[in-house]
């Protein structure tokens, strides 16, 4: 197994110019899917949360999903691409999967909001490191204007992601 030095030291392959294109939009178009999944689903998510502030943080995340989409179309139209829907069923499997499974607690409400913090703190954590990625590739971009739509989705989704961890630490005192 190599150590962090050993790694430095390696020479790696550069992403330039159409490789990078075609990474950025494949991978933009990714959360774009999910991000339009998600404000579909999450209105019915915050009915069947029982605490109030927890029904808070998924309206406050809908509507930030709902500003992130709109970065993202920007984004699109500075790369001079197009968003799609299609080529996503693996990701939106995923994302149903960790849905169903706060249905199967309704019973008890606890546990159910507590599944549906577990759920929304593995949605942000996927997506953070989805857009610090893309953030990172964006430096190799002309358009500045997408490194700053992408800065505030991550900064975005950073503090949805905190919100929902100091709700989740209220159901632990």
């Amino acid at each position: 197994m190599k150590n962090h030095a050993q790694i430095r030291s390696t020479s790696f392959p550069v992403l330039k110019g159409e490789q990078l294109d075609v990474f950025f939009i494949y991978h933009l178009n990714r959360i774009f899917c999910a991000k339009s999944h998600l404000h579909e689903r999450l209105p019915e998510l915050a009915l069947q949360a029982d605490f109030q502030n927890l029904k808070y943080a998924i309206i406050e995340t809908w509507e930030d999903i709902g500003k992130q989409i709109a970065r993202i179309e920007n984004m699109f139209i500075l790369l001079k691409s197009t968003p799609s829907l299609n080529d996503c069923d693996d990701l939106i499997n995923f994302l149903e999967s960790g849905f169903s499974a706060i249905h199967f607690k309704k019973e008890n409400t606890a546990l159910a909001d507590f599944s549906i913090l577990y759920y929304m703190s593995i949605i942000e954590s996927v997506e953070l490191g989805s857009f610090k990625l893309l953030e990172m590739a964006a430096i190799k971009l002309p358009d500045d204007s997408i490194k700053q739509l992408l800065k505030e989705c991550f900064d975005e989704s950073k503090a949805d992601r905190r919100l929902f961890l100091e709700i989740a630490a209220q159901y632990l005192h």
